[in-house]
């Protein structure tokens, strides 16, 4: 059984990802990680696909049409399948994912964290954004964020852990992709996500780094172009994708991260998984 790291970058296209971060293409040209390009379900808004990654099903069956669509999701997804095994589970996210696999409404007080043995999510930690605008995007920073994220896997033992930021997504819709801002803003958030990620591969853990959709040159995502729905998908592990320029389908990141975690697919999610023992 293994044990995995979901690291969710929000809103990266993909020709960023592969001109930009200079340490995951790197561990692609030593041969220890993966990388392929995945696209997103329709519409490529950041709340669809959201519930997409993690229950498999389009939006056409889970029925969350964008970001002012939220309620508890009905729905098997990865975090109830896996503390339905007995592991552990721990999210470290946008306060989305609370809503739709813990419980709907968010309550600032009580659910910014949370420990719940019986899960779905064994140990949560949420932020809101709340009040983010053009001037001021509410953003935590991303290294308080992987630090969250090791101190669950270090303290807490979790098994499947998944880490969200807003923070490229946000300066994506502030300026534009193509600009000395975003290089910069890629190139941090590279060096600060590679210290902490040669951290969990050490610790045992398999580590996808992703994306929920991309951004087009006005910084616009929800459409049909490639560039708002093609993103990059980075694998650290033992197991063997598909080899060739195949893009993958986002709704098979949910089953293929419960096989890599020796857990059941349930019926509802129908895509194969992408990796291979």
């Amino acid at each position: 059984m293994s044990k995995l790291l979901l690291i969710l970058l929000d809103g990266v296209p993909y020709a960023n990802w592969r001109r930009l971060f200079g340490n995951l293409e790197g561990w692609v040209a030593s041969g220890e990680a993966q990388v392929w390009k995945m696209r997103s379900v329709l519409p490529s808004t950041s709340g669809t696909c959201y519930a997409s990654i993690h229950t498999g099903l389009p939006p056409q069956v889970h029925g969350i049409w964008g970001n002012a669509t939220r309620r508890r999701l009905e729905f098997p997804d990865v975090f109830s399948e896996v503390t339905k095994a007995g592991l552990k589970t721990g999210a470290v996210t946008h306060s989305f994912w609370s809503e739709f696999f813990n419980r709907y409404p968010f309550d600032l007080v009580e659910d910014m964290e949370y420990d719940a043995p019986d899960g779905p999510i064994t140990h949560g930690r949420f932020h809101t954004m709340t009040g983010d605008s053009g001037y001021n995007q509410m953003t935590p920073a991303d290294v308080d964020l992987f630090a969250t994220l090791t101190m669950l896997c270090e303290r807490k033992g979790i098994d499947y852990g998944i880490l969200h930021t807003c923070t490229l997504d946000s300066m994506g819709h502030r300026f534009f992709h193509d600009c000395e801002e975003m290089d910069d803003a890629c190139y941090r958030m590279d060096e600060a996500l590679a210290s902490f990620l040669a951290r969990w591969r050490t610790a045992g853990y398999e580590v996808i780094v992703t994306a929920d959709h991309g951004q087009d040159a006005r910084g616009h995502h929800g459409g049909t172009t490639d560039l708002q729905r093609d993103f990059a998908l980075y694998y650290f592990g033992p197991a063997q994708g598909p080899a060739g320029n195949v893009v993958l389908d986002q709704l098979a990141l949910a089953p293929t991260i419960l096989t890599r975690l020796g857990v059941a697919v349930p019926k509802t999610m129908n895509h194969p998984p992408f990796l291979t023992a």
